[in-house]
């Protein structure tokens, strides 16, 4: 018989817990018989004395097995199922395109996604732009979905991983969020209960990361991709730049454009090119479905100039309730700001760097993002045309545009993006897009 106060003793001392001690605690975190200052206790040992691997895979299990964990052999799905998770930056809308270009070359992407946290975009607020269309559909509904469209992005049911919901908002009020053992169970626990034969995970470095320095993304990649195998699920984890934003637009509806016209062909930003390919790339090679890098690389670029990518999201987009032609009529679906005004450059010189975080905030502060969990979101509002890093600029060239529903809000954002930009008299070396890879 356990005891919680013996089990939080152990890990004060600096003691490593059995995979038993660790299950039966997370079991009284799902029922409620361990109390919110017995979980304070253990995360603020964790804080200080960590986990080993083995602890961190247990722990990972045992707030898997905490609700549902999807079953997807009884499909009879004639391919793997797969999906990447990104620790969160600004302008990232990957998940948008990937999921259609990995569906188009044979993987099913059961993708259950997050809503925006702190100055990170959501992928679900950014699926919700579109009318209609259903983030959380019933459990038999995103079945059928995957089984017949290769792809579907929703949002977390209370079913999944019900522990954690728990633990974590006990961890945010207690600061013990910043532990790499217990981020590493949070995230992993949430997407190994879709099911996965594969995951990729996509770890932010640079200003705008989730974490705060290089070294602490290497390591939460390093503890992802071995407790994510650890577990049973081929994980691998590509570190790579959140210096500037990923795409040149921020915003939520803003963002599902650009999407939209990745797929369609109209435009492909660099950047985001570059790690779109590289997490789809990885995950088409890790589930098995490429031998290696370039031929995966060739089969997505197949997938995107013979339109396969796009009509996966169109039918995907249909299938959960959105409009069926959202990608010839984007217009007349989402949400466009009344007021949109150029950030002019105080001064000549080169974008040297970028508070990243401040861009985020800037797009929370029109109403983009959340300030608490219930706050309303105006899809509309946000940042388009951000110069990138290097590019030469004249004094009063624009930086960016703003979209807001306000001149004042448009007036403060504009002063914010003036803010995080730095300008400088020489061009900064330019930040490679993918630092490195992590594989078991």
């Amino acid at each position: 018989m356990f005891l919680p106060q013996e089990i939080i003793r152990k890990k004060r001392d600096g003691a490593a817990l059995s995979a038993e001690e660790i299950q039966f605690f997370v079991r009284g975190i799902t029922d409620n018989s361990v109390s919110e200052g017995q979980i304070a206790a253990l995360a603020m040992a964790v804080y200080f004395n960590d986990m080993s691997m083995d602890e961190r895979v247990a722990f990972t299990l045992a707030m898997r097995d905490s609700g549902q964990v999807m079953e997807w052999r009884s499909l009879d799905l004639p391919g793997p199922v797969v999906d990447k998770h990104s620790t969160g930056g600004v302008g990232d809308v990957v998940s948008l395109m990937l999921g259609p270009m990995v569906a188009a070359c044979g993987g099913f992407v059961p993708m259950i996604s997050g809503r925006g946290l702190g100055h990170t975009g959501g992928t679900l607020d950014k699926f919700d732009s579109i009318p209609g269309y259903n983030t959380v559909p019933e459990p038999a509904r995103f079945r059928q979905v995957v089984k017949e469209i290769g792809v579907a992005i929703i949002g977390q049911t209370a079913q999944l991983a019900p522990s954690d919901k728990r633990f974590y908002a006990i961890r945010d009020v207690t600061a013990t969020v910043e532990s790499v053992a217990m981020i590493t169970g949070s995230i992993l626990s949430k997407k190994l209960a879709a099911g996965l034969d594969a995951l990729v995970m996509d770890v932010k470095a640079g200003s705008g990361a989730f974490m705060p320095t290089f070294e602490k993304s290497v390591e939460l990649a390093q503890s992802i991709v071995t407790v994510g195998n650890g577990a049973g699920t081929r994980t691998s984890a590509l570190l790579t730049d959140m210096n500037e934003s990923l795409g040149p637009v921020a915003g939520n509806a803003l963002e599902v454009r650009l999407a939209l016209d990745y797929l369609s062909g109209k435009r492909r930003p660099a950047r985001l090119h570059e790690v779109t390919m590289a997490l789809c790339a990885e995950m088409l090679v890790i589930a098995g479905l490429c031998a290696d890098e370039a031929s995966a690389r060739a089969k997505l670029q197949a997938a995107l100039d013979s339109g396969a990518a796009a009509e996966r999201f169109n039918r995907m987009v249909a299938a959960l309730g959105g409009p069926a032609d959202l990608m010839d009529k984007p217009d007349a679906y989402l949400d466009g700001a009344p007021v949109v005004v150029p950030v002019p450059a105080p001064q000549a010189g080169f974008a040297a760097s970028t508070d990243c975080r401040g861009l985020g905030l800037a797009v929370v502060a029109l109403g983009g993002g959340r300030t608490r969990p219930t706050d309303p979101i105006d899809f509309a509002v946000g940042l388009t045309d951000l110069v990138e890093l290097g590019t030469e600029l004249q004094a009063g060239q624009p930086l960016a545009m703003v979209h807001a529903r306000t001149p004042q809000a448009a007036e403060r954002a504009v002063r914010a993006v003036q803010e995080a930009y730095v300008i400088g008299a020489a061009k900064p070396a330019a930040n490679p897009m993918v630092y490195r890879s992590i594989r078991p």
